[in-house]
């Protein structure tokens, strides 16, 4: 049974629709920006910079600027939304999502006018916040009538979302799915990163001797999600598999010899029918932290020792949290579409200098491809705290 990534949708620091994001990403682009919200400390953060859609009306009550990311990249693959109802209609559409820090953005600001004014404002409500309110709201903007929810497990978010959707697919609980994960800037989650000394002082360098903590960035990315291919010539991307483990090893620090991290690459190798050589890029969980960097790298050389190109997103569009599986996801879908006809791949952004501690990985400088005379199979990680890991592998056309 096969699984089409037929539609994408995508807002972030790069840019809020395929091609800016595309093209900003091959090109290097660095759009971190200097952030003043942890005291006596220089934090950096990717902040989207594109106008977002307003929230309608009938979703007010709910309003928050995460919401905002989601509706703006959902709005992107409206016709394919549209087919699929079309098609199925509204009762066999699925919506999941993930996220981690929901509408806390609002809460914020409604605490800050408390303290101000000595009251939260009038039109302020717990609703806009609560962690679970995005997938139900999509489905209610959308109006669409089958299963949605969603899932929250910090970094790995929307790549289980992404495996959860193929579930109900495979199950025959849903024709298609919205999936993906949208997560917004707040001042919550830069100070409680802070607090965990785990925030970069300078722009995140994932696997540099010099790195020393994440850059959080915010967006959204959404896909529509099928088991044919509907519309006119609409993008055959495949979504083989998606690979999870949990190993639970420490509430934020991940296993050092990162066994559950090896078990969900070879779950999702196996589910997808494919083996490691097969694999030509890879899109690094890369967070530019210490402890995570040193994991994933060990891991890696273990695991695909044919050593195919690797490289991380989050010294461009930073660690997005829970939209950081579906986002980078994403930006494997763009790398295997036909917007890049040519294969080029993603340099990987940092300041040069490798750890030498590490094992070394083969690190995308520009204008690395992937390889040709093979089927283009991509493999993006998510290892997220707690040890809740997602693998998820697409592939092209064949």
């Amino acid at each position: 049974m096969a699984f089409y990534l037929q539609s994408l949708g995508i807002v972030n620091a790069l840019g809020n629709d395929c091609e800016s994001v595309l093209r900003n990403m091959l090109a290097g682009q660095v759009p971190l920006q200097q952030c003043d919200w942890v005291a006596n400390k220089v934090t950096f953060i990717a902040p989207v910079s594109a106008p977002l859609l307003p929230v309608p009306p009938p979703l007010y009550p709910w309003r928050s600027r995460n919401l905002q990311l989601a509706l703006t990249a959902i709005e992107q693959i409206r016709p394919a939304i549209q087919a699929a109802c079309d098609a199925y209609g509204a009762d066999r559409i699925a919506v999941v999502t993930g996220t981690s820090t929901s509408g806390i953005g609002e809460g914020e600001a409604a605490i800050a006018a408390a303290e101000e004014h000595g009251q939260r404002p009038a039109d302020y409500h717990y609703r806009q916040q609560e962690i679970g309110n995005l997938g139900p709201l999509i489905a209610r903007h959308l109006q669409l009538n089958g299963p949605a929810y969603t899932l929250s497990t910090a970094c790995s978010s929307s790549a289980h979302a992404l495996g959860s959707a193929r579930r109900l697919l495979m199950s025959g609980l849903a024709d298609a799915v919205v999936v993906g994960g949208a997560d917004s800037l707040c001042r919550l989650t830069v100070n409680g990163f802070a607090a965990l000394e785990s925030t970069s002082t300078t722009p995140a360098a994932p696997f540099s001797r010099n790195r020393n903590g994440i850059s959080i960035g915010e967006g959204a990315a959404f896909f529509l999600l099928t088991r044919e291919l509907l519309g006119d010539q609409p993008e055959a991307i495949e979504l083989l598999a998606v690979g999870a483990s949990s190993d639970a090893h420490h509430i934020s620090a991940p296993d050092p010899q990162g066994l559950g991290a090896q078990a969900a690459i070879a779950m999702a190798l196996k589910d997808a029918g494919v083996a490691a050589k097969d694999v030509g890029y890879i899109n690094l969980h890369g967070t530019g932290t210490p402890l995570n960097d040193a994991m994933e790298a060990d891991v890696v050389s273990r695991c695909f020792p044919h050593q195919p190109w690797c490289s991380s997103s989050k010294g461009q569009i930073g660690h997005t949290l829970g939209a950081a599986g579906a986002s980078e996801a994403a930006l494997s879908w763009l790398v295997l579409s036909n917007l890049n006809s040519a294969g080029h791949l993603p340099p990987h952004s940092w300041d040069g200098v490798w750890d030498e501690r590490l094992p070394r990985l083969k690190l995308v400088e520009a204008p690395a491809r992937l390889p040709e005379n093979a089927r283009k199979i991509i493999l993006s990680n998510s290892f997220a705290f707690g040890g809740n890991n997602a693998v998820v592998i697409l592939a092209g056309a064949q």
